[in-house]
């Protein structure tokens, strides 16, 4: 089965398009109407890219996400001048790659991650299939996180089934706890135990705040602090540190999400304010919302994890990549990008929806955490009548074989959630 992925992440910096084989390992095909033991996969990238966002579409959105007012009416055009930059950005993976998929998954744009009381309520993102459909008479998987906010989860983060499928073993197989984290505008964390068992949760902010203070102090010219070069000529300054260590969020327990909404520029405006530091030079700032990132996340990490695999667009930033190094060294914990371990941390969760629409596809429920696993998305049927194949009972592994093709290479500041 061929599956074409599109997701935009928080950071809002462009759509990221993978195509990607997924075979069943031989031996472990099913028949129709006979339960049959969970499957073992391999995935094959052929095509991965990152389509950019024009940058008026970006600016509207960012507004939005922000929570600056707005009408019904505006949220209804997004949406749809969304989708047809998804369709844009799918018709293109299938001209470039070669390849006919056989289902799309589409993200969407998160907008807003309505948590309340420590526990998601409702989630919202905007690009309409239909238009994806349309355009290339593919049927879609969309509205992917909205069954398990039902259930009764969080709905984030959607990486905890990918990690479950492609660590348990190796987990089980060493006897420790394997430790994932994304890196996009929020940093999202998976704690893989041995026996299968995932706690997944956002630790916090990746990029995101650094992102909102280079656009601001850059009035829109920069997105995202290229290579750490504003963090690595700047200080920590520790009294602002302290007090963007005091935020809330951070004491709550997991199972949790975030978003944006939550960290925005307020939060560092605030703590700026509550720290004295008075007027501090943005290399400062960065090289603090750097720090503040790297020991969110590696505060998150339980000191029984043998190791840490980072992707997403922070996973590029060498700054902060060496101070998660540094300090999850002083506990005996070693950080690896997920390059060591073939997969592209650009491209990971690509990967990662990948799967998901080929599990929705053939009727296989997904967990996130202690919630009743559901089966995820809605299907937009394309151009000719729907046909689903035989389910399957589930998927005992995957494995990521080397991609066969690559082509565009995405911006540092990557997914998210």
């Amino acid at each position: 089965m061929i599956v074409l992925s599109l997701q935009s992440g928080t950071s809002v910096d462009g759509i990221d398009v993978a195509v990607v084989a997924i075979d069943v390992v031989p031996g472990g095909e099913t028949r129709p109407g006979v339960d049959t033991d969970p499957v073992h996969l391999v995935m094959t990238p052929i095509h991965t890219a990152t389509v950019d966002f024009d940058p008026e579409l970006r600016a509207r959105v960012l507004a939005l996400a922000a929570g600056e007012a707005t009408t019904v009416g505006e949220v209804a055009r997004l949406t749809t001048l969304l989708g047809q930059a998804f369709a844009e950005a799918a018709a293109g993976g299938i001209r470039d790659s070669g390849a006919a998929p056989d289902l799309i998954v589409s993200h969407g744009q998160t907008v807003f991650h309505w948590a309340e009381h420590g526990h998601a309520r409702g989630t919202l993102q905007l690009g309409d299939p239909s238009w994806i459909a349309e355009l290339t008479g593919v049927p879609v998987l969309s509205d992917l996180r909205a069954a398990d906010i039902a259930a009764g989860g969080e709905g984030a983060p959607l990486m905890a089934f990918f990690d479950r499928a492609w660590l348990a073993r190796e987990a089980t197989q060493a006897g420790r706890v394997i430790a994932t984290v994304n890196l996009g505008g929020i940093a999202n964390v998976q704690l893989v135990h041995p026996g299968g068992d995932v706690l997944a949760f956002d630790s916090g902010p990746a990029n995101g705040l650094v992102d909102a203070v280079v656009d601001r102090h850059s009035g829109g010219a920069a997105a995202f602090d290229r290579d750490g070069a504003l963090a690595a000529a700047g200080q920590v300054r520790a009294p602002l540190l302290e007090a963007l260590l005091r935020h809330p969020y951070l004491a709550a327990v997991p199972p949790k999400s975030t978003g944006r909404e939550t960290f925005d520029l307020a939060v560092v405006d605030d703590a700026v304010a509550a720290s004295g530091v008075g007027a501090i030079p943005v290399e400062d700032l960065v090289a603090t919302l750097t720090e503040f990132t790297a020991r969110t996340v590696v505060d998150a990490i339980p000191d029984a994890a043998a190791e840490v695999i980072c992707s997403g667009g922070g996973a590029h930033n060498p700054v902060l990549l060496e101070r998660l190094c540094a300090l999850a060294a002083e506990r005996g914990i070693r950080v690896v990008s997920s390059a060591e371990r073939g997969v592209d941390p650009a491209f990971k969760e690509s990967l990662m929806f990948a799967l998901l629409g080929f599990l929705s596809r053939h009727g296989v429920p997904i967990a996130l955490s202690t919630i009743a696993a559901r089966v995820a998305g809605r299907i937009t049927p394309g151009r000719e009548p729907l046909e689903l194949p035989a389910p399957l009972a589930g998927v005992a592994s995957v494995t990521i074989a080397p991609p066969v093709a690559r082509t565009t290479a995405p911006s540092e500041t990557g997914g998210a959630t």
